[in-house]
């Protein structure tokens, strides 16, 4: 079962990739200053995670207006993840879990998902500045996006 609304988020460092080349991203970096939005998703170029990250595209103003980052995170590459990035413009950053520990540490990982073993559960987790998971949505059915109104409530 997915960590719930009241834990203490676990903090991690993972890896995109830039223009510049691989970077860390560290998720304590933010605590203090913002709140923070992790969105967990399948697979990077397929069609519902492309949907989906499409739409925070679309909407990632009303999150910075709500004082929070957005952070997708697959167990992609990041070298994939850019790909994806740049085709669909994305404007927020992409958190490649290759090795599967924050997806484990969150609850959020299918043991098989289309044959292929330990994948990201399309899940969201909104933390507070604090650290503190304020919101917490995980599916068992990848075509089943979070209820992004309650994320952003969960801002407000």
């Amino acid at each position: 079962m997915a960590l719930s609304k009241g834990d203490k988020a676990p903090d991690f460092v993972l890896r995109t990739k830039t223009a510049e080349g691989l970077e860390d991203v560290r998720l304590s970096d933010n605590f203090g200053k913002k709140a923070t939005v992790l969105l967990f998703f399948p697979l990077a170029f397929s069609d519902p995670c492309g949907k989906e990250l499409c739409g925070i595209r679309d909407s990632l103003k009303e999150y910075e207006s709500l004082d929070a980052v957005v952070y997708g995170i697959s167990v992609d590459t990041p070298f994939s993840q850019e790909v994806f990035a740049k085709q669909n413009n994305f404007n927020f950053t992409l958190l490649s879990d290759f090795n599967k520990d924050v997806s484990a540490s969150y609850d959020v990982l299918y043991e098989e998902l289309l044959g292929f073993k330990g994948i990201s559960k399309r899940s969201a987790f909104v933390i507070g500045k604090d650290g503190t998971i304020l919101f917490s949505s995980a599916s068992e059915d990848p075509y089943v996006f979070p209820d992004f109104d309650a994320v952003k409530a969960a801002l407000s």
